[in-house]
């Protein structure tokens, strides 16, 4: 089966370096390891688009950048894998989630009742309680996220139900555009000191082979 990633290299390495690997590599396959290492060494700074076949053999292209930025507008769209049981590989365009995707807009996938929002078609979502941050209950069906695994691992979260009709702040992670709020003035700020620790997370995992 072959892997799917889109990743950033900057001069300090892939981010999220270690999450990219797991997302191409989940079975640890020491070949397709080693061929990863030597693309991410070689890689210009920049969005890539990379490929792990099943032999362990890396392919990788440039792109122009991440569809997220911040103040985008949102509409809410069923989520195309809403029959599904999460986490996902991420999939490599044409797949069900171009369906959903709209150019400057932040398409929010719900569940088949409309009820709560599993993810964005380009991105994790993650919302704020008033004291943690909040992932979506693992097992809803979505893509599996580098962003939202680190935030996992390594920040203070619980997981909960993020409804579409909440006032609650809603953040959007990828591992290119880092974080990104939303235009909802039905919907709070997202607290921009929570924002920044998730942002300096980002940095402090960027990372380059030895």
């Amino acid at each position: 089966m072959e892997r799917y990633t889109l990743l950033l290299t900057t001069e300090d390495g892939v981010v999220l370096y270690d999450y990219h690997r797991r997302r191409l590599n989940p079975g640890g396959m020491a070949e397709a390891d080693g061929a990863f290492a030597r693309f991410a060494r070689q890689a210009a700074p920049g969005v890539w688009a990379v490929w792990l076949d099943g032999a362990g053999a890396v392919r990788a292209e440039p792109r122009v950048g991440s569809r997220l930025r911040d103040g985008m507008p949102t509409r809410l769209a069923l989520s195309p894998v809403a029959d599904g049981a999460g986490p996902l590989p991420k999939p490599a365009s044409p797949c069900p989630y171009d369906a959903v995707r709209t150019d400057g807009v932040a398409t929010l996938l719900t569940s088949p009742d409309g009820t709560e929002i599993y993810e964005a078609s380009v991105a994790a979502v993650l919302g704020w309680d008033g004291r943690w941050i909040v992932c979506v209950p693992a097992g809803r069906p979505r893509v599996w996220s580098t962003a939202e695994q680190a935030v996992r691992e390594h920040l203070a979260v619980v997981e909960a139900p993020i409804l579409t009709a909440s006032a609650a702040p809603l953040l959007l992670v990828n591992a290119v555009k880092g974080t990104s709020v939303i235009a909802d003035a039905a919907r709070a700020e997202y607290p921009p000191d929570v924002r920044a620790g998730i942002e300096r997370l980002f940095v402090s995992l960027t990372a380059l082979p030895g």
